[in-house]
């Protein structure tokens, strides 16, 4: 009788153990509905211009605000280039100041020659000048007003060449304004791809930065699934705490695929990489223990 109940009491030790098991796998099923791999949107900066790399001010790993100086490149070549557009500008201007001042002064000899005009035409009413006097201070007239219409088309020439002075030294600061490489956004400093001292060239990468404050989940949802996955829906984000221990933290679903895709290979077994899922990012605020690469699971609240 004895062994009997020692026979009855194994059995129900069995079954409770193989019951806790199944609710745990139960229970893990619920949990995770998807799995994947965070990833950040990181941006590559390169040279816009070519030069020696004076001043390097960044290292992987630094922390930068959006416009932080990251390096200088050498702009001994265009400032010198700034300089002599500055110097010719000012010859120019000085050529259309001189231009001014000569039709100045044929306009004071127009009004001159009209006032003398005018007096001649009342000479040659009372017959005390001649009409080729009159038309002798005409004629200068119509000469000193054609000079004045030459010299204003060399004006308008001296103008022209004057904006053209003035957009190639907006170029050319521009150039050099672009010297001076800042970063686009706030973020860390992922990798630099050169050092101080090395010659820059346009298109040449610098630095690569993220912004490692919002990572992003990516993960892959069955088309029975995708019902249930909505923009701007709350889920639970779970990632490794320890060996036997998760953590959950909260997610935004920010983007779901269109397209429907075959299973990636590396999260999935063989049986499923036969399936069609739906890609779907979640955005994640990174408390400091989330790193690009590290996994995670998704459970839709």
């Amino acid at each position: 009788m004895n062994k009997i109940n020692q026979d009855n009491m194994k059995r129900n030790l069995l079954m409770i153990l193989i019951s806790v098991v199944l609710f745990s796998c139960s229970s893990t099923d619920e949990k995770s509905d998807a799995f994947g791999n965070f990833e950040a949107d990181p941006v590559i900066v390169s040279s816009e211009s070519s030069g020696k790399i004076l001043q390097l001010t960044i290292e992987k790993g630094q922390k930068i605000d959006k416009d932080f100086i990251t390096a200088v490149i050498d702009t001994v070549q265009i400032h010198l280039k700034l300089q002599q557009l500055e110097a010719q500008k000012a010859a120019v201007i000085a050529k259309r100041q001189s231009i001014q001042s000569q039709i100045g002064v044929f306009e004071e000899q127009i009004k001159t020659l009209k006032i003398n005009e005018d007096r001649v035409a009342k000479m040659v009413k009372d017959q005390a000048a001649t009409q080729k006097q009159l038309d002798d201070i005409s004629g200068q007239i119509s000469v000193i007003q054609k000079q004045i219409e030459s010299t204003r088309t060399q004006f308008v020439s001296v103008n022209k060449e004057l904006e053209v002075l003035e957009a190639q030294q907006e170029t050319t600061q521009d150039l050099q304004n672009r010297c001076t490489v800042t970063s686009p956004v706030s973020g860390t400093i992922l990798e630099t791809y050169v050092e101080q001292g090395e010659l820059a060239t346009p298109g040449k990468p610098l630095f690569k930065v993220a912004d490692l404050d919002m990572l992003t989940l990516k993960v892959y949802v069955s088309g029975a699934q995708l019902p249930n996955v909505k923009i701007g829906q709350q889920v639970n984000v779970l990632i490794d705490k320890s060996e036997t221990e998760n953590q959950t933290l909260t997610g935004e679903v920010t983007w779901i695929s269109s397209e429907a895709e075959f299973t990636p290979k590396i999260i999935q077994t063989k049986e499923e990489r036969v399936k069609l899922v739906y890609a779907v990012k979640v955005a994640v605020k990174n408390d400091g223990t989330l790193k690009i690469g590290m996994p995670g699971e998704v459970s839709w609240q």
